[in-house]
């Protein structure tokens, strides 16, 4: 016990002193805002996402306004970040709260779940964050801070498979740390960017142990992918609708390939086909 309280205090002292205080996303509890912050994040590192951040709240301020807003004007503020996949499904669950809510953000986690495109993490994420509910997060700082500290718990977090840690074995940990009361004066959204920084200070000090993980995977190589040329037609989409004749002009893929994406683009939502014409909505 003594053990995993020093842990509390060590972790809340780095934080403290070295903590990410002015990230914009940490500077209010607006839960659109933090909405916009967690899908932003995903799979995207915080330098890029904070220009990306501030620009899409200048344009689109409050959950409303992303609402009434046509996709494609969503999509041209996303274009570089990556994964526009993201920007369609906050843009659907924008709408939802306005039609479903009345514009007023649900902090039940079922409720949350039912949002288009928004996982277990990213539900207990704006719960945690925005309305400071007591839940726990498990991400890839916060493995790395209880994966280098697992020898200070005494719980069943020490069974391997293939040599790798599942979520359900580090949750005993993260459960540990924080079943005496918040173990912060901010409560537990406090203490969640305490674990996170952390993290991320052990990442930078050389600590290495994502692979330890069994929801680790290694992001596949962009260039010449479908996520490449995803990104190339939807910004040739952004000028307007095409048509098979442009494929060629678009890429030096073949004509199926060019199809194929197109297809999971439909299926997405991000694209609509007349024919064989496409366009963004």
């Amino acid at each position: 016990m003594k053990q995993v309280k020093k842990f509390q205090v060590d972790v809340l002292k780095h934080w403290q002193k070295n903590g990410r205080h002015t990230l914009p996303w940490r500077l209010t509890n607006d839960p659109y805002r933090i909405l916009v912050s967690e899908v932003m994040l995903q799979q995207t590192q915080v330098d890029r996402v904070i220009p990306y951040f501030e620009k899409f709240l200048k344009k689109f301020p409050t959950v409303q306004k992303l609402a009434k807003a046509k996709l494609g004007d969503v999509l041209k503020l996303w274009s570089g970040l990556g994964y526009n996949r993201r920007a369609k499904y906050l843009h659907d669950a924008g709408r939802a709260i306005v039609e479903r809510h009345g514009g007023k953000f649900p902090r039940d986690y079922t409720e949350l779940r039912k949002l288009p495109g928004v996982g277990d993490y990213t539900a207990r994420a704006v719960r945690v964050f925005a309305f400071n509910e007591p839940d726990i997060l498990i991400e890839t700082n916060i493995r790395t801070v209880f994966f280098h500290h697992a020898e200070v718990f005494h719980v069943a977090c020490g069974r391997k498979r293939h040599g790798t840690y599942a979520d359900a074995e580090v949750l005993p940990m993260a459960l540990e740390a924080a079943k005496e009361g918040t173990p912060a004066a901010g409560g537990t959204r406090v203490w969640h960017w305490a674990l996170m920084d952390y993290g991320a200070y052990l990442k930078k000090s050389g600590v290495r142990l994502n692979d330890k993980s069994a929801h680790y995977a290694k992001q596949s190589k962009f260039e010449g992918s479908n996520r490449q040329l995803r990104g190339r037609l939807l910004r040739r989409l952004m000028d307007g609708p095409i048509t098979k004749s442009a494929f060629k002009d678009i890429s030096a893929k073949n004509v199926y390939d060019i199809s194929m994406v197109l297809g999971d683009m439909e299926k997405e939502g991000l694209v609509i086909r007349e024919k064989n014409t496409w366009r963004i909505d």
